[in-house]
């Protein structure tokens, strides 16, 4: 029933699904029934429906060919898309919680943890506790900072900014590093405007699983499951009305665990041939 229900989705917004034999249904069947997948699934052996969504992939080749580029829509109640997340790479997905992390960011902590930090409050959050290859996660850095102290924000001139700087992971691709929006302090001891962060905001880095070698490749696919220690540092100088601080820096760690991909095949009965 759950490619007959797309079937009636997809035509009631005037898209004619392709015709689907019984081996790409059974297969599809086969691979929900393994994941405990309980919403709809949609085969679209031509990439008709994936074109007019405009996210065919026109560059891929090989077995890749005719595929979509790996992303999600965020669809409101009305049925308006209000945003798209899309990666470039076949092999570099976002999971559904990091989408979740970036749409609803009062969500996204599934692992968190408070760090002793001098100045201000500390949490270290992940958008997912395990990934498999290919997968990109998102890292949090809660900060929380008292009444009438704030932190230089990246760009400030002739003060130490906030920084989190993260080791880099064989077999780990760290994706730039996102700060919010900073607002403007002026100092009236001095006289001048700086860039500031106060209150409570949120740093955050993506970073992908994707092995960097084929050796590297074979041996996560086949391996049992492995756990990743991400580490780095948070610099920052914190000041109040009357008194900045020496600049300090707190270690951060974040453990990723890593899940083999799941090479099962559909039974030799319903196989493509």
């Amino acid at each position: 029933m759950q490619l007959q229900e797309a079937k009636q989705r997809f035509e009631a917004q005037g898209l004619k699904l392709a015709a689907i034999s019984y081996d790409s249904q059974a297969i599809l069947k086969d691979f929900a029934d393994r994941h405990k997948i309980e919403f709809p699934l949609l085969a679209d052996p031509n990439s008709e429906i994936i074109r007019r969504f405009n996210v065919l992939n026109a560059e891929a080749k090989g077995m890749t060919k005719g595929m979509a580029y790996p992303g999600f829509f965020y669809v409101d109640s009305s049925g308006v898309i209000r945003e798209k997340y899309f990666t470039a790479k076949y092999t570099d997905r976002l999971t559904a919680s990091n989408v979740i992390a970036k749409l609803f960011p009062e969500l996204s902590a599934e692992v968190s943890q408070n760090v002793e930090a001098a100045h201000l409050q500390l949490t270290l959050a992940q958008s997912d506790r395990s990934v498999i290859p290919g997968g990109r996660v998102s890292l949090i850095a809660e900060i929380e900072l008292p009444p009438n102290v704030h932190v230089y924000s990246p760009g400030v001139q002739g003060y130490k900014s906030i920084q989190l700087t993260l080791q880099q992971v064989p077999g780990v691709e760290l994706q730039p590093v996102i700060y919010p929006s900073s607002k403007t302090l002026y100092l009236e001891a001095i006289q001048e405007k700086v860039p500031v962060f106060e209150g409570k905001f949120r740093i955050t880095q993506d970073l992908t699983v994707t092995p960097s070698r084929t050796s590297d490749a074979v041996r996560s696919v086949f391996s049992h499951k492995r756990t990743i220690a991400i580490t780095g540092e948070l610099k920052y100088q914190a000041c109040d009305k009357t008194v900045c601080y020496p600049p300090t820096s707190v270690p951060v760690k974040w453990e990723l665990e890593v899940l083999p991909l799941d090479l099962k095949r559909s039974p030799e009965a319903i196989q493509h041939r």
